[in-house]
Order: structure tokens, then C-alpha cells, then sequence
């Protein structure tokens, strides 16, 4: 039991000034049996509380429907468990370069910029949603035994908009839900931010990768009081696909740690340990520094640069952060580090033993066709992440034109008459060669991550314009979608596989591997020269792969991997030539 309270100058425990000295760990991009363990090394690296977000979209994928929403109650009785507080970020928006910022698409899909407002229809789903999912909050808060400290109201608010009675209402209803332990909000350290971010008496924090003097000065401008803290410490940083792998130099990023800390600051360091973006849950972000450019998909891995790394291993950053955090200990020894992941050695060549194209997948495991004279978005024919098959008759006769897609997020590859006539990749696109009239046209179409920062955070997917042939809308389009979670075990037994595909070719490959007895902590799935796609490993989605990089190999957790027969599934939707065999090892 104890009383955790905001002071003038410091955070209180039963009166007694604390630092928090945090670190994020989302539960949901961990797997539940390595939980232990990653809390464990937050623990041994010096820290004392672990903050985590918590994705909407995940534990409510249609209205109304909940899926395992205690897993949030569970991680917080792991970290009681590991010795950790917390802290809770439940949103309802998270940001965290998740898909749609962790709102649900069928919310954000019809309500569209008025998402993330005072609205009264995004309220009542909220209100429903928190009501949900407080409950489990509010029984683990530090005064009731539980390791919780503090709660946010939304998240970087001050980012996006300046709604105060909206923050206002969010703040009543964490009340109105029984959390009693300090709000906070989280901005980055402008003053614009802080002024649409922040409420009056709710402790403002601030987030940054550098600069902590500075930052604080501009903390201090808006809250003259209270307890210093960065909430998000940036360590590190994500990787986009197409793009270079990010990393931050280990002592420069140390070197902030200790400035934090010098100024008498509590800390969240942000990432701890990154995890990985399984199932396909990665977000995008715009380019520009404004939000507003080109789409810029986030990476399967969410390794994050962090001092632990995906497979849960200690970095050079995590042992200059330990050397750095042993001295805010109060006198107490760092506990020694818990047994080091173990990875599958050697590396065993996934055999192929099944195929079958996307239109038979389509067949088996699509939602209803639907036509319409303009084509749906993923929103309105209930795809979340996946791919929505549009087709689409050209009028005869007329000339050979030019057919091109309005509105286009994010990629389409293109068949006339079933032969594959191009790729279209960019909002506004055209093929490069004309298309006569009297043909059927098909178009693939797959979401590459909903934004999840910015002005153009909700926006939706699919072909949101048009399909043009000239100038022309050609109406009458049928569009039937393929989400990702529809590739479940019961689903796929039912696809009807032929003969093994060549490697890369699109469609869904099965295969199979056996492998030494049950024991890896962790493996690595390689697929060389392959396009683009998804990887199921024994029914569990490892997530996507992309030629492009910068990411090689994507992380399997060991509690998925069997000790002989293991089945992996590959959902290729790109189609490439030449790609090698998928192995699965070290």
C-alpha cells in the first residue's frame, strides 16, 4: 500500500520524495511468456517503473468486440511481480508508430477529422471503450496494493489539436472510472504544444531525445511547479521501410541520460526494449516536416535502437545507461541480469509443400462482395490490416487510354484481363501503358500502415478517389477484402493448396520445417529475394517482410518455435523472381 502523490518540487511516496526512473515496455509487442524476463532487465539495468501504452484498435477490432483486454491487468501484476511500478498510457489515441495511433479504423473510418475531439459521437465510444478497460487499471493502483503510480490523458495532444474541453472530458472520465492516482499529460517542449497539450492542474511532462536544459526551461514556462520528468526519453528511433537502419551512438545518448538526471528530473526511457510490431500492427508516418508528404511505412522490427534489444539482450546502451542509473539507487545493488535469451543455432530451410494463388485465398477466406458505383474503402468493407481486391469492367469499344487510380493508399498491382499489367504506388498513379476498352480490371490493393502522427493521422485506405480510364470514372466497382486475422489456423485448413509455387511468386506458400527439441528463446525467418508480404509461423504472424529493407529477418519467439514439425505459412502479395528458400535459424 501507498500513497503516490504530485509535490512542488518532486514526486511523493507516503511523503517521501521518489525519482521514477522508467522505462517503456508495451506488453503487446512482446510475447506474454518473454514478459518476465524483459521486465526483469529493465529491473537489472537500474530502473524502478516500466510505463507501457495501450492499443484500442487491438483489443476491440470490430464495435462492440473485445479481444483479451485483461492482458493489460496481467503485465501489470508481471511488473508488481519484477519489483517495477507503472505507468499506464491508455490513450484512447497512443501514437507509439502503431497502426492508426492505436484508434480503431471502423471508428476513425466514418468520423474522420472529427476523431480526437469533443465530438460527441467519438466520446460515446470512448466513454464505452475506457469503461471497459479502467477497471483493471484501477484495482493495481499504488493505494490499493497494485504497482500503478500515474495515468496520461491522451497522448502529445498538443501535437494535433487544441480541443481543451475534449482533454477536460478524458480527464473527468479517468476520474469518473475510478483511477485516483496523479494524471499527466505529455508534449514535446514548445510552447504551442504545451498550450493545446496541457490542463490546468494535471502535471505536464515533456518528451525529447536532447537538449534536457533547454526542454525544461520550457516546461518550467508552463508549469512553474511540481515535478520535473521527461516522459519520453528518445534513445533511439524506429526504421522505415526503404530507409536506413536508425541508430543513435551509445555515449551521446548517455550523455542525455545523465543531463536528465542532473537536472533533478525523473525519466521514461523510450524504448527500454522496443519488441517487435507483430501481426502487421506497424504505423506510418508522412514525411515532411510538416506530416503532410509521402507515405513512410514503419518497420516489423521495433527494435527501437534500445538498450535491449528485440531479442531481449543487453547493448552497449544498456550497460553505459546501467553504469549511469547504479548511481540513483539510494545505496541499494543493481540485481545481476537474468539468463541470457538462448538463440536457435544453425539454420533449417523451410520446405515447401503447398500453394495457392490470391484469388483462391480471396475465395475461401474473403469477406462478402460488394459493388457499388465508386470503390469502398478498406474502412467500409471492415478491413483493418490486409488487402481489398477491387475489379472493375472497361466499356467498349473506344480507344486504348490511359488508366490510372485517384487516391490510391498505398499500393496496387494491376491485372487487365488476368495479366499482370503493372504496380501503382504512389496516391495519384497511372499505368504505363494504355488499356483498350472491353477488358476486366482488377486491382490489388494493400495497406502499407495507417498514419499514426499528424494531421493526417485517421485517414483511410484503399482507392478513396477513384479508378479513371482518361478522364473517365469507370462506376460499377466490386470490391470484396482479405484481412490479415482471417488467416487463422481453422481458416487456412480450408484454402485449397495444389502443388508447391515457385519461391516468390504471389499467393500463399505453405511449408514446413522440424527443428531440434523446444528450448530457443528466439530464431530468425529469412526470406531472400522475396517482395512483399506476411509470415505466419504455427498460426502466429510474425509479421511483414519487405525486399526494400532495412529489416533482413523477422523475429520469432521461441514459445512459438515446437521441437519437430513446425508449419510456416508466407502470404506474398508483391510476386518476385529468383527469391531463395526460407530458412528459419540464427
Amino acid at each position: 500500500m501507498g500513497d503516490f502523490t504530485v509535490g512542488d518540487e518532486d514526486f511523493l511516496l507516503d511523503g517521501r520524495p521518489v525519482r521514477l526512473l522508467s522505462g517503456a515496455l508495451h506488453y503487446f509487442r512482446v510475447h506474454e511468456s518473454q514478459w518476465g524476463h524483459r521486465l526483469a532487465m529493465l529491473r537489472a539495468m537500474g530502473l524502478n517503473c516500466v510505463e507501457t501504452y495501450v492499443p484500442w484498435n487491438l483489443h476491440e477490432p470490430r464495435p462492440g468486440e473485445y479481444e483479451d483486454v485483461a492482458a493489460l491487468g496481467r503485465f501489470l501484476d508481471a511488473a508488481r511481480a519484477a519489483g517495477l511500478w507503472a505507468i499506464v498510457r491508455p490513450g484512447p489515441y497512443i501514437c507509439a508508430e502503431w497502426e492508426n495511433g492505436g484508434l480503431p479504423h471502423w471508428l476513425t473510418g466514418p468520423l474522420g477529422r472529427r476523431a480526437r475531439t469533443n465530438d460527441a459521437e467519438y466520446l460515446a465510444h470512448v466513454d464505452r471503450w475506457f469503461r471497459v478497460l479502467l477497471p483493471q487499471v484501477a484495482e493495481r493502483q499504488i493505494d490499493r496494493g497494485g504497482p500503478v503510480l500515474m495515468v496520461q490523458v491522451e497522448n502529445e495532444y498538443g501535437s494535433y489539436g487544441t480541443d481543451r474541453r475534449y482533454l477536460e472530458h478524458l480527464a473527468g472520465l479517468l476520474r469518473d472510472c475510478g483511477i485516483a492516482v496523479p494524471l499527466f499529460t505529455s508534449d514535446g517542449p514548445e510552447d504551442h504544444m504545451l498550450t493545446g497539450g496541457s490542463l490546468p492542474g494535471v502535471l505536464a511532462t515533456a518528451n525529447f531525445g536532447s537538449g534536457a536544459r533547454e526542454g525544461f526551461e520550457v516546461l518550467r514556462r508552463h508549469q512553474p511547479s511540481g515535478p520535473l520528468m521527461c516522459m519520453e526519453f528518445w534513445c533511439g528511433w524506429f526504421d522505415h521501410w526503404g530507409a536506413e537502419h536508425v541508430v543513435r551512438d551509445a555515449a551521446d545518448a548517455t550523455a542525455t541520460l545523465r543531463e536528465i538526471l542532473e537536472c533533478g528530473a525523473s525519466v521514461n526511457i523510450y524504448m527500454a526494449h522496443g519488441g517487435t510490431n507483430f501481426a502487421g500492427w506497424s504505423g506510418a508516418n508522412r514525411a515532411g516536416e510538416l506530416h503532410v508528404g509521402a507515405l513512410e511505412p514503419t518497420a516489423t522490427s521495433y527494435d527501437y535502437d534500445a538498450p535491449v534489444d528485440e531479442a531481449g539482450r543487453p547493448t552497449e546502451k544498456f550497460w553505459r545507461f546501467r553504469e549511469v542509473l547504479a548511481e540513483y539507487q539510494d545505496g541499494r545493488t543493481l540485481p545481476e541480469l537474468p539468463p541470457a535469451p538462448v538463440e536457435l543455432t544453425g539454420s533449417y530451410v523451410v520446405g515447401a509443400d503447398g500453394w495457392a494463388s490470391l484469388p483462391e485465398v480471396m475465395d475461401v477466406l474473403g469477406g462478402e462482395e460488394r459493388e457499388g458505383p465508386v470503390p469502398p474503402t478498406f474502412e467500409e468493407v471492415g478491413v483493418d490490416r490486409g488487402v481489398v481486391r477491387y475489379r472493375v469492367d472497361v466499356p467498349g469499344p473506344r480507344q486504348p487510354y490511359a488508366l490510372g487510380v485517384l487516391g490510391l493508399r498505398d499500393v496496387a498491382t494491376v491485372y487487365v484481363d488476368g495479366v499482370r499489367a503493372g504496380v501503382l504506388d504512389a496516391e495519384d498513379a497511372t499505368l504505363p501503358g494504355p488499356v483498350p476498352g472491353g477488358v476486366a480490371v482488377e486491382l490489388w490493393v494493400e495497406s502499407l500502415g495507417r498514419v499514426n502522427y499528424g494531421p493526417r493521422g485517421g485517414e483511410s485506405k484503399g482507392i478513396t478517389g477513384g479508378v479513371l480510364h482518361e478522364r473517365q470514372y469507370l462506376h460499377g466497382v466490386r470490391a470484396r477484402g482479405l484481412r490479415l486475422d482471417g488467416l487463422s489456423v481453422p481458416g487456412v485448413t480450408k484454402v485449397p493448396f495444389g502443388p508447391a509455387g515457385s519461391a516468390g511468386s504471389a499467393g500463399l506458400h505453405r511449408g514446413a520445417v522440424d527443428l531440434p527439441s523446444a528450448g530457443a528463446s528466439f530464431a530468425w525467418l529469412r526470406l531472400p529475394g522475396w517482395g512483399r508480404g506476411f509470415v505466419w509461423v504455427n498460426g502466429f504472424c510474425v509479421g511483414r517482410y519487405w525486399g526494400v529493407g532495412p529489416q533482413r529477418g523477422l523475429y520469432v519467439p521461441g514459445a512459438v518455435l515446437r521441437g519437430g514439425g513446425n508449419e510456416v505459412w508466407v502470404l506474398e502479395l508483391a510476386g518476385a523472381e529468383g527469391a531463395g528458400p526460407v530458412t528459419l535459424g540464427a
